[in-house]
């Protein structure tokens, strides 16, 4: 079954183009080195607070990352966090605080990285995501999950290690599946979530088990959510999801039954659509399409053979 053959399969995955940066993690460890790095006139700096950061305009159109000097970023003495150098040296950290800094240019503006990930260019894209997954993942595991005593961050941010009983601890990345069905008649199995607006249909996707292979959780999965059976499974691509700490797996698969059964918990509505359909529906406005930085949306696109239409509001 091949899935890559047309022009959208050529584009880059939202938050997977090739950034630039090293992470240069063998330097993590080195306090004497990342002192040397923090105090480099050349070395740019970034806040992080709930999953946003400041963007703004750029001289040539674009939309950057708004960074520092580090002697002018906020002091912090723990919530620093090296996330790599560029090709001409460039050092970059980013700081977790409670709220972003005021700034007097009325352009900048905080961003999630769902409406970032779209207007950033692969470089700053890559430094927010990687920024937000260390944050979301300090938040929320402050305390040693063997002794119930409180952590401390090491490694550039990369660590938490508990001085009681020893244990470190690292980021959190949970595997999820999503994928995109079709049947023999090459129509696609779209979804909708209960929870989400009327008429946005996407790909099926969820957490892999324990135990559990990746192709087996595709199957269960859509068996769960459409009480579709699969007969094939391919793997296309990944993409980092940090909302709050997820990889995404991307596949294709074929269905092996075409009776749709929904849970009615998390599915609310699958439906089969041809291209045709699909298309009549886009331009009704009977289905919106999932959003432009998410792998569903490239899945989707693999199989439809062209960019699918953005939603109201969405980035140009």
């Amino acid at each position: 079954m091949s899935t890559f053959d047309n022009a959208t399969a050529d584009r880059p995955i939202g938050l997977t183009a090739p950034s630039g940066i090293d992470r240069a993690a063998h330097h993590r460890l080195d306090e004497a080195w990342l002192a040397a790095a923090w105090s480099h006139p050349t070395t740019r700096v970034f806040v992080v607070s709930g999953g946003q950061a400041l963007i703004d305009d750029t001289p040539d159109g674009g939309t950057g990352l708004v960074m520092t000097p580090s002697f002018e970023a906020p002091l912090t003495e723990t919530h620093r966090y090296f996330l790599g150098t560029d090709e001409k040296g460039v050092r970059y950290f980013a700081l977790q605080k409670d709220s972003l800094p005021g700034r007097m240019d009325q352009s900048a503006r905080p961003a999630g990285l769902r409406e970032a990930g779209m207007l950033l260019g692969p470089r700053d894209a890559a430094l927010m995501a990687h920024a937000v997954a260390l944050e979301n993942w300090q938040r929320l595991h402050r305390f040693c999950s063997r002794c119930g005593e409180r952590t401390v961050i090491a490694a550039a941010g990369h660590i938490r290690r508990c001085q009681a009983c020893g244990a470190e601890h690292y980021p959190r990345t949970d595997p999820a599946v999503i994928m995109l069905v079709t049947d023999d008649q090459d129509r696609a199995l779209l979804g909708r979530q209960v929870h989400w607006p009327e008429g946005r249909f996407s790909t099926l996707a969820g957490f892999v088990e324990p135990g559990e292979s990746i192709e087996q959780a595709v199957a269960r999965e859509v068996f769960e959510e459409a009480g579709i059976t699969v007969a094939e499974v391919e793997y296309v691509a990944s993409q980092p999801w940090p909302f709050p700490s997820s990889l995404m797996l991307g596949f294709m698969a074929r269905a092996g039954t075409s009776e749709i059964e929904v849970d009615g918990e998390e599915i609310e509505e699958a439906r089969w659509f041809s291209r045709e359909e699909l298309t009549a529906a886009f331009e009704s406005g009977e289905v919106l399409p999932p959003f432009g930085l998410s792998i569903a949306a490239r899945l989707i696109e693999l199989w439809y053979g062209k960019p699918l239409p953005r939603p109201r509001g969405a980035a140009a």
